[in-house]
């Protein structure tokens, strides 16, 4: 879209003490930021604006910030704006109650509208939430699902990095401006995600860490993906909140069981109690998606996936390749079949299963019930 189509809009997000719940009342009721910015100063009024707020918009102040703003984000590489009219603006985010008037997008913007999942957590993971994290991100990613996290140090990074490590994409969603790295130390994965993915934001360019931001870009967190699933947070913190959020949007929501003598399991470990899916592997929230998400995934990565099942196999001892082999990924295999078919002693089959789901290769089902995990 070109740039300069985006003024009004910019200029709506801009208007100082119009937030994005006024700016989606606003829109409503006159269908565009132009007939906004025409309407009579009584008729903004009406909409139960603020008397400043409502002064702001009928004399149009911040178009002229909205024209500086316009040219910074020509000269930031790789950076568009897209607001509730383009088609690259997330889809999902236009069902929750308050969506951002405009994003601000660097990476590319054809991943807003596939099919995503969020990884929120802890800032200061135990060693097991960041297998979890990393775990988690590289099963998803891997299964072609598009990681989204806030971008924030701990799980939020972590569920990134194992996305990044087989080649994934992901989403990350600032409470800065999209040219502000914020933890500073993130900075590399920054650069994997902008290559991979996108970076966006509803803050103007050059906004800085604030602590009232990272609540305001929780929502969009929460509201843009099919679910998301909480590895480690403590009893008030951010991903809490956030799981709160999208469960309020009708999103799906998953919780990885954590230590109950840990302060950090208390936000998983309590939304697993209110109904959330326990979740163990990526296997575990894919099951849980629509169909026609499922099925398109499964289509979409299915070649790629045969080939990683070939090298898993490759790297196995003689005993571990026979089982890998004897089992398949759609039809679970009862223990007494796979001693019977393999020709081993059970103790032989129950060990060498045990070291192959270690792996993370094979799973077991309810039952003594086993089967390969696509990879």
């Amino acid at each position: 879209m070109e740039l300069d189509a985006s003024l009004s809009w910019l200029a709506l997000a801009l208007t100082p003490g119009l937030a994005s719940r006024l700016s989606a009342r606003l829109l409503r009721e006159f269908g565009s930021p132009d007939e906004v910015f025409r309407a009579p100063l009584t008729r903004l009024e009406a909409c139960r604006l603020p008397a400043p707020v409502a002064q702001a918009v009928f004399k149009k102040q911040s178009f002229k910030r909205a024209e500086k703003e316009l040219a910074l984000t020509r000269r930031i590489d790789r950076c568009l704006l897209v607001n509730w009219t383009d088609p690259e603006y997330p889809q999902s985010l236009l069902q929750i109650y308050d969506p951002p008037v405009m994003l601000y997008v660097r990476g590319d913007a054809q991943v807003l509208n596939l099919p995503s999942i969020g990884i929120v957590g802890t800032r200061r993971p135990t060693l097991y939430g960041t297998q979890m994290a990393e775990r988690l991100g590289k099963e998803l990613a891997a299964r072609g699902l598009v990681l989204v996290s806030g971008m924030a140090r701990g799980i939020d990074a972590i569920g990134h990095q194992g996305a990044m490590a087989v080649n994934g994409r992901a989403v990350g969603v600032l409470g800065t401006g999209v040219d502000v790295c914020y933890p500073k130390e993130n900075r590399k994965l920054y650069e994997k995600v902008l290559e991979r993915g996108a970076i966006i934001s509803e803050f103007p360019l050059g906004t800085h860490p604030a602590p009232e931001n990272f609540p305001i870009r929780n929502r969009i967190v929460a509201g843009m993906p099919l679910g998301v699933v909480v590895v480690e947070g403590a009893q008030y913190s951010g991903s809490l909140i956030t799981a709160r959020l999208a469960m309020e949007f009708g999103r799906e929501v998953f919780g990885v069981p954590g230590n109950v003598t840990q302060p950090v399991s208390f936000a998983p470990n309590q939304l697993i109690k209110q109904g959330a899916k326990l979740v163990t592997n990526g296997a575990d929230v894919i099951e849980e998606l629509p169909t026609p998400v499922r099925a398109a995934l499964v289509q979409a990565e299915q070649p790629e996936a045969e080939q990683r099942n070939l090298l898993a196999a490759a790297s196995l001892n003689s005993p571990e390749k026979k089982l890998y082999e004897l089992l398949s990924t759609d039809e679970p295999k009862h223990i007494d079949e796979i001693v019977e078919s393999s020709g081993l002693n059970s103790s032989e089959v129950l060990a060498t299963l045990f070291d192959l789901e270690m792996k993370g290769i094979i799973r077991q089902s309810p039952g003594k019930q086993f089967s390969k995990v696509l990879l």
